[in-house]
């Protein structure tokens, strides 16, 4: 019974790591894989941490946060330190070390196994985590599904009712071939046969922020999102005066990349979920009055239907 390791700091996570990890896997009876994190770096350790349990949720993952030195001339104990906190976090001592690079033999020497290199020179999967992180749009195809939410670009299709929201929304995901996410409020509001009350704010909120996340892991670079939290907060404002902490809190906290603000300058049209007629010119205002004072990039929206498409893939294009 073979017990195998290796580490990384998954900077981030990308399909090199899902290949190193699911050959170990394959090569050693049981596996352990060790996440280093630095607090310093840019990406949070407890979230690759996370990451890493979800990819491989079969193996043993252990999180190495200790603040040690990066290179050997950093610490005159370099390797005493490395493989002190390493045996500290293992659940067992291993026998194989598996490593793409030029450290794993040292490190296998150092806790008394055998170095199994894989891919040094990257040509099974040519990626790596700087490059993500440069790029992370030109290297879409390398990052793992659980992952690509933290890259993805977040559209917001924002503004008064009865302006074509989600026709643009469908439009603009089919057009840049990604995924978008419905407005919730309409789901929810009908099964209450159109009726709208204040407790239905914060069910709504959790709805859309709910449906974004599990959705972002299915776009293509940008998600298209059919309105947000902050739309919410505008309308309990609007009809009730007030809302509930959670969609205020949820307001202030996410923010899409881009909010594509519609006019309302096309003709209102019933629904049963519509209850502002004659006043989207005042709505559009309040919107805007909001995406001003927090800050938000926004790009406005107007004309007849195609020139609102047109407008918003130039102002996609461009956060892209």
């Amino acid at each position: 019974m073979t017990t195998g390791m290796l580490l990384g700091k998954f900077l981030p996570p990308h399909l090199g790591h899902v290949y190193l990890a699911e050959f170990a896997g394959r090569y050693a009876d049981r596996l352990a894989v060790v996440v280093c994190s630095l607090a310093r770096e840019p990406i949070p350790g407890g979230l690759r941490f996370r990451w890493m349990r979800e990819l491989f949720p079969f193996d043993q993952v252990v999180h190495l946060t200790d603040e040690l030195p990066q290179e050997p001339a950093e610490h005159p104990d370099f390797w005493g330190l490395w493989r002190a906190a390493l045996l500290r976090v293992l659940p067992a001592k291993p026998d194989l070390v598996f490593a793409s690079e030029h450290y794993g033999r040292r490190l296998a020497a150092e806790l008394g196994a055998a170095f199994v290199p894989v891919d040094r020179e990257r040509a099974a999967v040519p990626v790596s985590g700087t490059a993500i992180r440069t790029d992370p749009a030109a290297h879409w195809e390398y990052i793992p599904r659980c992952v690509r939410p933290y890259f993805a670009k977040r559209v917001c299709v924002f503004g008064p009712e009865s302006t074509g929201k989600t026709t643009l929304a469908r439009r603009l995901a089919d057009h840049f071939r990604t995924a978008w996410v419905p407005e919730y409020a309409r789901t929810l509001l009908e099964a209450h046969g159109g009726e709208v009350r204040l407790e239905d704010m914060e069910p709504i909120a959790r709805g859309q922020v709910a449906s974004e996340e599990a959705l972002a892991r299915n776009a293509n670079r940008v998600l298209v999102c059919d309105t947000d939290p902050l739309a919410t907060l505008i309308w309990g404002d609007v009809l009730f005066g007030t809302v509930p902490p959670f969609v205020r809190e949820a307001a202030g906290r996410r923010a899409a990349d881009l909010y594509l603000l519609l006019d309302a300058d096309v003709p209102w049209v019933a629904d049963p979920v519509r209850y502002l007629p004659g006043r989207g010119r005042a709505f559009f205002d309040r919107c805007r009055a909001e995406l001003d004072a927090r800050g938000r990039r926004y790009a406005v929206v107007r004309g007849d239907w195609e020139e609102r498409f047109q407008a918003a893939v130039e102002a996609v294009g461009r956060l892209l």
